[in-house]
């Protein structure tokens, strides 16, 4: 530090802006050094660069805080405002503004680990975008016939699923797909092995992904949010089968289906040969306790027919039905005779009244009829003139009329017309 004065005041040394920050830069870094803070976050920014800004503060005071790209990207969780959390780092003073910072190295949440409560933001976020609806899972292929695995080729779990596979299913074939299952690019190896499997999805039936037991550390590949949405994107179904019974993952909660192990994994993909040759046994006496059943049936029914007079006695059934058919002619042919005489008869009475009013039956009684000059059958002289030819019909001939005069009267009480009423 410049130790040069520019001038003294009534015994007072004069510090320029600079020599001031200068030295409060000092003593800050001097006097602290590495330090850790606990308060809320707020005014949360994300510059381009990767670099993170924000305030930690509580009731009283605020201190402006930076978090370097290289260390965000280490963060396990989402920073959110209002997160109360534990920040661990230097102390700074920025010249250009005269202010001091907090350079933070390190950042734990209050109260809940890192890895926990990145688990838990990942879970609620996926849940939110439908990643975990019972509608999107897939049903299992009930026998496969090729099931591709990912996983580390030298752990446990794959030995373990390949010898249970094997031994409940020998007709399945494994093809394993090697992936880092732990570290750094461990998930997006998993996720590229996800997508590169179902490239050749007409050769694959089903996928298992998983691991061992281990860490909260040891298993985060599988929470990995690459991994979530390379699972969900699948259009093989996949069984998500990562530590033992108690681990829980992202993956197990996108996945088609969980299974507590890789073992058990090994044995919900196939079926087992035993069970299978057991209930095939039992379809079988099914079929055949139904084959004998139909069998005895026909025989009653053959021996009923072989009972029945029709084949012990044909000719006397022939002679039976023979008699009941002369018996039903006979009957048809009185059927047919009455019905007849009654048509004539009704057809006789019908005849009979229609002579009776036959205008021909009149005229034998003494009876005319006339009509005028258009043909129309005169009831009445109205409309008649003098020179109108008029025609009266008898019972044998005509006479042709010349009118010489038409007077109308009143029809007597009871005096029959004759023509159209």
């Amino acid at each position: 530090m410049d130790s040069t004065v520019p001038s003294e005041a009534a015994g007072q040394r004069v510090w320029t802006v600079s020599q001031l920050t200068a030295r409060i830069k000092q003593t800050l870094e001097t006097t602290f050094g590495d330090v850790c803070v606990m308060g809320e976050l707020s005014e949360l920014t994300r510059a381009a660069s990767g670099h993170v800004y924000l305030t930690l503060k509580d009731e009283g005071a605020v201190l402006r805080c930076i978090v370097w790209r290289h260390v965000a990207a280490r963060v396990r969780f989402e920073l959110q405002e209002g997160l109360e959390v534990v920040a661990r780092g230097r102390l700074d003073v920025y010249p250009p503004r005269g202010t001091y910072q907090l350079i933070i190295s390190e950042l734990q949440p209050r109260g809940l680990g890192a890895l926990q409560l990145a688990f838990r933001q990942l879970l609620e976020r996926l849940q939110k975008e439908g990643l975990f609806a019972p509608e999107h899972k897939v049903p299992l292929p009930a026998f496969p016939r090729r099931i591709g695995i990912i996983t580390s080729p030298t752990g446990a779990a794959i030995r373990d699923m390949v010898r249970v596979i094997t031994r409940r299913w020998p007709l399945a074939e494994v093809y394993l797909l090697p992936r880092r299952v732990q570290g750094d690019g461990a998930a997006e190896e998993i996720a590229g092995g996800i997508y590169l499997l179902n490239a050749r999805r007409p050769d694959l039936d089903v996928i298992i992904v998983g691991r061992g037991g281990g860490s909260l550390e040891d298993l985060w590949a599988f929470n990995e949010e690459i991994v979530a949405r390379a699972i969900f994107a699948s259009e093989i179904p996949i069984i998500s089968a990562v530590g033992h019974e108690i681990d829980f993952c992202v993956s197990d909660f996108v996945a088609d289906l969980r299974a507590a192990t890789p073992t058990e994994a090994a044995e919900k993909v196939v079926p087992d040969r035993r069970e299978v040759e057991r209930h095939i046994a039992h379809l079988r006496g099914r079929l055949a306790r139904s084959l004998q059943g139909i069998v005895a049936y026909a025989r009653q029914q053959l021996a009923a027919l072989g009972r029945s007079p029709v084949l012990r006695r044909p000719e006397s059934v022939l002679q039976e039905r023979a008699q009941m058919v002369d018996e039903l002619f006979g009957r048809m042919q009185v059927a047919v005779r009455h019905g007849l005489q009654m048509v004539r008869e009704r057809f006789l009475a019908v005849a009979a009244k229609l002579e009776a009013l036959s205008p021909l039956r009149v005229l034998e009684r003494g009876y005319t009829v006339t009509m005028g000059p258009d043909g129309a059958v005169l009831r009445s002289p109205e409309g008649l003139v003098r020179g109108d030819v008029i025609v009266t019909k008898m019972l044998r001939g005509e006479v042709r009329s010349s009118v010489l005069d038409a007077r109308a009267t009143d029809a007597p009480t009871g005096a029959e017309v004759i023509g159209d009423a």
